[in-house]
C-alpha cells in the first residue's frame, strides 16, 4: 500500500477535472461513428438534468438494463451526475429475477434498451416502486419516455454535492450462486481508487488508448476496467453488444484499438479465427484476462498465434473489482493472477483470519479503499464477509516469495475425495493440455464410498475426437489417483454466463440429471 494516498473526489468531479485536454478527442466509437468527450459530457449532463426534472433525487436507485453501447455509458454517467445510484441488470436474468433486484434495491426508475421491451412488459406490474421508465432506441414499443429526449434536455447550473466516502455510485448484484443475489455497494471512493489503480497498473496513456469493450458493461470488470477507467482518464471505448470473434477482430482493425480485455472463453474462441484475421490484431499493445482462471495452454497458444501478451489479473465485484494483475511489461508468471494493483493489499489467511506463510493454501483476502461499503440491506452477510478490514473473497490461493498470487479454486468448488482436498482447476489445467480439448470444467459429485468424486465436462475442438477413457488415461499420466475424473461428459459447448464464465452450477445440475436426481418439488415433476 502506498504511503501517500491521492485526495479522493467523486466520479463527476474526476471526469470534469480531466475533461479539458481531451474534449475534442473520441470518447466512444460505435457503428462507424464517434462521439467526442465534449459531446459525451453534454449528453450525460442532459440525461442527469432530465432525471432530476422527473423527480430523481440524490441517493435514488436507478435500474439500467441495456446492451453495450454509447447509450449505456451516457445513462450510467447521467445517473451518477444526478447523484443517484446505478443498479446494472444482468441481461440474462429472467423477468422474476429482474423484478427481485429492482424491488430489493428500491429502484425508483428504470432505463432500458428497446430489445428488452418484452421483459420490461412482463415485470412492470411486479415493480410498483418504479415510477419512471425510459426507453433507449428508436422503436419504443411500450410508449415509455424516450431516452433521446433525455439526452437533449436543458442543462442545469447546480449539481448535487456528493460525499465520495459515503455516497454510492452503484449497487452491483452478485450472481446468487449460493442463494439470493446480494447487492455490493460501491461508493465514489471505491471506484475513484480502483479506476486509478487500473490506470496505473495497466500503464494507460491518457488520450492514446482505445479499449475494445465487449465484456458486458453491467459486469463489474467491464464497468470499471473497460468503461470508467478509460473514460475518466481521456481514453476511448469501443462498445460491442455481443462477443463475436470476427466482429472483435474487425473492430480492433477499424479503430486501431490498443487494449482488449476478455475472459478465458473469449481467448479460446479467438484462437479459432482463420489466419486471415490475425493481422487485424496488430494495433493491440496487449490483452488482459480476468473473471476466471486462464488455462496456461490457452495463453501460450494465443500469444503464439497473435504475437500479443496476455496479462492475467483478478478481482471480485465486492472489490470494485480489480485487485491484482501481472505487471505490464514486467515479469509475468503464467498461471498466476499477478501482484496487487496500487492501493490494494492482499493476504492469504486461514479460516480464523490468521495470515499464512508463503506457499500455503488459504483464503485470499483483500484490504484497501476499493473494498465495498457492504451488501445492500444485509448486515449479517456483510459481517460474515470480513475478517476485520479484510474482505474474504471466497477464493483459495497461495502467495509466492515474489508476491505473486495464484488462485487454486473457489472454496465452494473444492472437492474432498477420501478426506483429501482436490482442486478442480489443477485437473482442468491438465485437460486443457490435451490437443483435442477446447473447454473443460470439473465439479464434484457425491459418492457413498469416497465422499465425492471429480467429474469432468469437456467440449472438443472442431473436428477433434477423443474418448472419455483416453482423457482419463491422459490425466493418469499427470495427476494423483484421487484427482483423476471418474466420469467424463462431452458437450458441444459448456454453459456460460453473460460474462463468458463457465457455469459450474449448471454442470452440477446436469450431473444430477445424469444420476436421476430431481430436486423439483413433487408437484412440479412429470413422467418425461
Amino acid at each position: 500500500m502506498p504511503e501517500s494516498m491521492p485526495a479522493v473526489m467523486s466520479l463527476p468531479e474526476l471526469f470534469c477535472r480531466n475533461l479539458a485536454p481531451f474534449a475534442e478527442k473520441t470518447a466512444v466509437h460505435e457503428a462507424g461513428h464517434s462521439l467526442s468527450f465534449a459531446e459525451f459530457d453534454r449528453r450525460s449532463d442532459a440525461a442527469a438534468a432530465a432525471l432530476m426534472a422527473h423527480g430523481v433525487v440524490q441517493g435514488d436507485r436507478i435500474g439500467l438494463y441495456c446492451i453495450n453501447s454509447a447509450a449505456f455509458a451516457i445513462a450510467y454517467f447521467g445517473i451518477v451526475k444526478a447523484g443517484a445510484v446505478v443498479v446494472p441488470l444482468n441481461l440474462l436474468l429472467n423477468p422474476k429475477e429482474v423484478a427481485f433486484i429492482l424491488n430489493d434495491a428500491g429502484a425508483k426508475a428504470l432505463i432500458y434498451h428497446e430489445v428488452f421491451a418484452q421483459q420490461v412488459a412482463a415485470v412492470r406490474s411486479a415493480v410498483p416502486g418504479v415510477e419512471l421508465l425510459v426507453c433507449i432506441g428508436a422503436t419504443n414499443p411500450l410508449g415509455d419516455r424516450p431516452f433521446s429526449d433525455f439526452t437533449r434536455h436543458a442543462p442545469r447550473d447546480v449539481w448535487p454535492a456528493l460525499n465520495p466516502a459515503e455516497d454510492l455510485v452503484a449497487i452491483i448484484y452478485t450472481s446468487g450462486t449460493t442463494g439470493r443475489p446480494k447487492g455490493a455497494m460501491l461508493s465514489h471512493r471505491n471506484l475513484f481508487y480502483n479506476t486509478l489503480s487500473v490506470q496505473q497498473a495497466l500503464q494507460l496513456q491518457p488520450g492514446k488508448e482505445t479499449f475494445i469493450t465487449v465484456l458486458p458493461m453491467f459486469h463489474a470488470f467491464a464497468a470499471t476496467a473497460c468503461m470508467l477507467a478509460p473514460l475518466l482518464y481521456g481514453n476511448a471505448i469501443v462498445p460491442l453488444p455481443r462477443f463475436d470473434p470476427v466482429q472483435v477482430a474487425d473492430a480492433i482493425a477499424a479503430t486501431r484499438a490498443t487494449i482488449f480485455c476478455g475472459v478465458p472463453s473469449m481467448f479460446a474462441s479467438l484462437l479459432r479465427l482463420p489466419e486471415v484475421h490475425v493481422p487485424k490484431f496488430a494495433s493491440l499493445r496487449y490483452a488482459v484476462s480476468g473473471g476466471a482462471a486462464l488455462p496456461v495452454r490457452v495463453l501460450e497458444e494465443f500469444e503464439r498465434k497473435f504475437g500479443k501478451a496476455i496479462y492475467e489479473g483478478d478481482g471480485p465485484t465486492e472489490c470494485s473489482p480489480v485487485t491484482c494483475v501481472n505487471p505490464i511489461g514486467g515479469r509475468r508468471k503464467p498461471g498466476t493472477v499477478g501482484r496487487p494493483v496500487p492501493f490494494v493489499e492482499m493476504q492469504i489467511m486461514d479460516d480464523a483470519g490468521r495470515a499464512l506463510p508463503h506457499g500455503q493454501i488459504g483464503e485470499l483476502c483483500v484490504r484497501g479503499p476499493n473494498v465495498m461499503k457492504g451488501y445492500w440491506k444485509l448486515s449479517d452477510d456483510t459481517r460474515a464477509a470480513f475478517f476485520d478490514e479484510w474482505f474474504r473473497t471466497g477464493d483459495l490461493g497461495t502467495e509466492d516469495d515474489d508476491g505473486y498470487f495464484t488462485i487454486v479454486d473457489r472454496k465452494k468448488d473444492l472437492i474432498i475425495v477420501n478426506g483429501m482436498n482436490v482442486y478442480p482447476r489443477i485437473i482442468e489445467e491438465i485437460l486443457y493440455q490435451h490437443p483435442a480439448v477446447r473447454e473443460a470444467a470439473v465439479v464434484g459429485e457425491p459418492d457413498e464410498l469416497h465422499g465425492e468424486i471429480p467429474v469432468a465436462f469437456v467440449a472438443l475442438k472442431d473436428n477433434a475426437a477423443v474418448t472419455g477413457a483416453a482423457l482419463r488415461a491422459f490425466c493418469r499420466e499427470h495427476l494423483g489417483r484421487h484427482e483423476i475424473p471418474r466420469k467424463v461428459f462431452f458437450r458441444p459447448d459448456l454453459p456460460k454466463n453473460a460474462a463468458g464464465k463457465i457455469l459450474k452450477r449448471e454442470l452440477r445440475v446436469a450431473g444430477e440429471h445424469e444420476r436421476g436426481v430431481d430436486r423439483r418439488p413433487a408437484g412440479q415433476r412429470n413422467n418425461d
